[in-house]
């Protein structure tokens, strides 16, 4: 059937007032509430928050295989201690009656010598011949003790007199370690506590205890004296030598500690980042107190999540490429 002109008029008029009240062409349609105008641009703004939110992730994945080539490693947050520390500095120094002076018994020319500074010699070795200005005849002089030759004092042609020492040897399988402490340290620094002792060369470390602390007062430094034995297991730890040490003079229970090498800051804030799957999160945190390698966790975590504990900063770099890459 066909349509008549007057249907046909009739249907031209109510398509151009819907286009009207839409405002079709960029107009804005008169009809429009206030209210509904206000919803539209919370909407709108509402939009552009979650398009920021979206530019700026605090997440990314990373393959198993991959993270492990990073080295990227994770460790659970557990409870733990927070120790109060000490950093002092002090010297190597023999043990008292392991050094051992090597005398002539007699006077008269020194006719050989048999060891040289640095030579480990046992207990009964014969270390020079000497002959006698009395009998005149030759004796043998022989090392008293076990060790290191520290000192050699004659040479061969040489006379020794009676009584001179012609070696010095040391026993340094074990050492004294003599740290220095000053001011308030003093009052509360005492026996029993743990010391970890590194050397300066090459920052091997040690823990031992500490045994004593001397009554008098070093006159040079005005410092009182800690003292404690090291092994010498290795033959690296050399009287004389200065060395750092760190003394634990109390320890206090955390309910959530993780490594410092845990921790990074994002947009001023501390983070560290969780680990779910192959997803890393970066998850802000309140901390307390710290010590050389550990921090009191206050909030934001749980005991048991798996936190990335060594090359964090390659996950954070991650994010921020991530982002980044997401913003062109």
């Amino acid at each position: 059937m066909t349509a008549s002109p007057t249907r046909t008029v009739l249907a031209a008029g109510l398509l151009m007032a819907l286009i009207a009240l839409t405002g079709c062409g960029g107009g804005e349609s008169p009809a429009t509430p206030p209210d509904a105008k206000a919803d539209a641009g919370q909407a709108e703004a509402g939009h552009d928050d979650a398009h920021d939110e979206h530019e700026a992730p605090e997440r990314t994945t990373i393959a198993a295989a991959m993270a492990e080539q990073a080295g990227i490693r994770v460790a659970p947050v557990v409870t733990g201690t927070i120790a109060d520390e000490h950093d002092v500095q002090g010297l190597l120094t023999p043990v008292d009656g392991r050094v051992a002076q090597v005398m002539a018994r007699f006077p008269g020319p020194i006719r050989s010598l048999r060891a040289n500074v640095g030579d480990r010699v046992r207990a009964g070795q014969v270390l020079a011949s000497i002959e006698s200005n009395l009998s005149l005849t030759t004796y043998t002089v022989s090392a008293p003790i076990s060790g290191v030759v520290l000192a050699r004092q004659a040479q061969v042609g040489g006379v020794a007199g009676e009584g001179s020492p012609l070696f010095e040897i040391g026993d340094l399988s074990t050492l004294w370690v003599d740290l220095h402490i000053f001011g308030n340290d003093t009052q509360h620094i005492t026996a029993g506590v743990p010391v970890t002792v590194s050397r300066m060369t090459d920052g091997v470390s040690q823990a031992t205890t500490l045994e004593r602390v001397l009554p008098g007062t070093a006159t040079a430094s005005q410092s009182t004296v800690a003292r404690a034995t090291l092994r010498n297991d290795d033959g690296q730890w050399r009287p004389g030598a200065a060395v750092k040490a760190r003394i634990v003079v109390a320890t206090t229970q955390a309910a959530q500690v993780v490594p410092l090498s845990a921790l990074q800051t994002m947009d001023g804030k501390d983070v560290v980042f969780v680990r779910e799957g192959d997803t890393y999160t970066a998850r802000p945190v309140t901390l307390g107190a710290r010590d050389a390698n550990t921090v009191e966790v206050r909030g934001g975590l749980a005991l048991g999540e798996n936190v990335v504990v060594a090359q964090s900063y390659v996950v954070k770099a991650d994010i921020g490429k991530a982002g980044a890459a997401h913003e062109h």
